[in-house]
């Protein structure tokens, strides 16, 4: 046989017993008591953060307050005429509250923290919230991917903006 003909069946051949190629990412991994908050309040889910913050679990902080935002903002976009009173002060108060220091530890490491959105994004996969509106939630899920996309286009500035106010990049 002509080496052309052959060449292509060497890497057929090859390729049959190297395998399939490894995962280029392996999927994110899911803080302790995942499996059990997919049905939890978004209160508390997001509450999650504040004990985890000051035992310097930050990062799994960041994982709960996004994955408690991502809930929450579902269920307040859903029902966008309720009382301003009620659920939407709580979620306004604790994003006020938790959102500063959550950040602040979050954007000092850009990939990192893009790496937490897609474990959010993947929690709330496998555990879902059946009372949220498909649709909304849908939304709601593509605005945190667009969040996650946006900081890696901007990571270079933010963390210059981050250096130029005395705060880490990690």
């Amino acid at each position: 046989m002509p080496y052309r003909t052959i060449f292509p069946h060497l890497i057929a051949a090859a390729l049959l017993l190297l395998g399939p190629p490894p995962a280029f990412a392996e999927q994110p991994a899911l803080p302790p008591g995942a499996e059990t908050a997919g049905h939890a309040l978004p209160s508390d889910i997001m509450l999650r953060a504040a004990p985890l913050m000051q035992a310097g679990r930050r990062d799994e902080a960041t994982f709960w307050f996004y994955a408690g935002q991502l809930r929450w903002r579902s269920r307040l976009n859903a029902s966008p005429a309720q009382d301003q009173t009620g659920e939407p002060a709580l979620f306004s108060s604790l994003f006020e509250t938790l959102g500063p220091p959550v950040n602040g530890w979050a954007f000092g490491d850009i990939p990192k923290l893009q790496r937490t959105i897609d474990a959010v994004l993947l929690w709330d996969v496998r555990y879902p919230d059946p009372s949220l509106d498909p649709a909304v939630h849908e939304r709601m899920r593509a605005g945190l991917t667009a969040l996650r996309d946006q900081i890696g286009r901007e990571a270079g500035m933010i963390r210059a903006e981050r250096a130029s106010q005395g705060l880490e990049n990690r």
